[in-house]
């Protein structure tokens, strides 16, 4: 039986970064979150936590960093190329603690970068979910000078080579959209420049290497999504339904595709998520380490 078209929900990618949260949340590496916590220097008031994320989205990491009570005196820069991004950041973060102060800055990561090169003002480099969606061996010499002497990175949800969609639909087709899915990670081009590498995640040792970066601790941060008694946790729901039409729209007009049967297969996948019967997971690594001088 042919399934149902099923109505997909409108999900903007602000909300997208919202539900992404409790997801985030239960994936971020134990060992790797505690190495660099323990690892952050004093902070006082005269001498506060510098920290810089790029592609921080709508604030997500600063909301975690404060509920976990990580961040007592800092100057957190928050730098995103998306206004909206920006502009639902500045929303969710209008009360802050009076120790904390936080600039938010619209702008493209690498303009950034190349406007503060040589200034070193930050101790703490955050990427969240950011780096493969850029070529990371031309990234990082561009990142690591704005670390002070003795500055560290702490790196997250770097995708691995991995997307699992259950239960299975077809076998032989389920692979083949995979397949297709990390393709286009692998040849994304932005302004005809390489973005985007489908192993990210296992690639960063020998980058980070490469850039002088010494890997202190390391380990998986995999998504795990699925429903509880038909229901998914939180606003997880969008999410999936995000992740859903995020692979239609790379693969909506793969040659390789029969467009009649991925169409089928979409519909059956948001289907299954309004049931609350699709289990999601994907492989990624965090990382956390310092940066010689």
């Amino acid at each position: 039986m042919e399934p149902t078209p099923y109505p997909t929900p409108d999900v903007p990618f602000s909300r997208y970064l919202s539900a992404k949260k409790t997801v985030d949340d239960r994936a971020l590496n134990e060992h790797v979150w505690q190495t660099m916590v323990n690892a952050l220097p004093p902070a006082a008031p005269d001498a506060p936590l510098r920290v810089l994320e790029i592609g921080a989205g709508i604030g997500t990491m600063v909301e975690r960093l404060l509920e976990r009570q990580v961040l007592t005196h800092a100057r957190y820069t928050a730098v995103d190329a998306d206004p909206t991004n920006i502009a639902t950041a500045r929303y969710r973060l209008q009360t802050l603690p009076p120790t904390i102060n936080l600039e938010l800055v619209t702008a493209d990561v690498f303009d950034f970068a190349a406007h503060e090169h040589g200034r070193r003002a930050w101790d703490l480099l955050i990427a969240h979910a950011f780096l493969d969606l850029v070529d990371i061996p031309a990234a990082l010499p561009q990142l690591f000078p704005l670390l002070a002497p003795g500055g560290a990175y702490y790196f997250t949800i770097n995708f691995d080579g991995a997307t699992i969609l259950q239960p299975t639909i077809d076998p032989a087709f389920d692979a083949q959209i995979e397949t297709a899915y990390h393709r286009t990670m692998d040849e994304r081009l932005v302004n005809g420049k390489p973005s985007g590498d489908s192993q990210a995640g296992r690639h960063l040792f020998q980058h980070l290497q490469s850039a002088g970066a010494e890997i202190v601790a390391s380990g998986s941060s995999d998504w795990v999504v699925f429903a509880q008694n038909g229901r998914y946790p939180a606003d997880e729901a969008a999410f999936l339904h995000f992740i859903i039409d995020t692979m239609r729209g790379a693969l909506g007009s793969h040659p390789g595709l029969e467009p009649a049967q991925f169409a089928r297969w979409i519909a059956q996948r948001h289907a299954q998520i309004a049931a609350g019967e699709l289990v999601y997971i994907a492989h990624q690594l965090d990382f956390y380490g310092r940066v010689s001088a």
